[in-house]
């Protein structure tokens, strides 16, 4: 009886398992500016190498520590200038 008690924690812990596996991400869309979006400093300049994170689906690169909190508190404030950067067409 144990052993069958076992097992069936087992594959239910298997099932639970495999119901909170992490989803299938999508590549991230590439960061367009050569600035940080919070201070508009450059990156990779005297701040040192950007700080990169992403924000629903989007790559984001800050220039320190700092402006991913300033980030945090008005994304929406932030991701209007990813908005405003215009999309390239591709080439035939």
């Amino acid at each position: 009886m144990k052993i069958r008690n076992l097992t069936a924690l087992m594959l239910g812990l298997s099932f639970v398992g495999a119901a909170f596996a992490a989803p299938t991400t999508q590549p991230l869309k590439p960061y367009p500016l050569k600035t940080c979006i919070v201070s508009d400093e450059v990156l990779g300049g005297d701040m040192g190498e950007p700080v990169v994170s992403s924000y629903e689906g989007q790559e984001i690169k800050f220039c320190c520590n700092s402006c991913p909190k300033k980030f945090a508190k008005d994304p929406a404030k932030y991701m209007k200038k990813l908005a405003a950067v215009p999309t390239t067409a591709p080439s035939n």
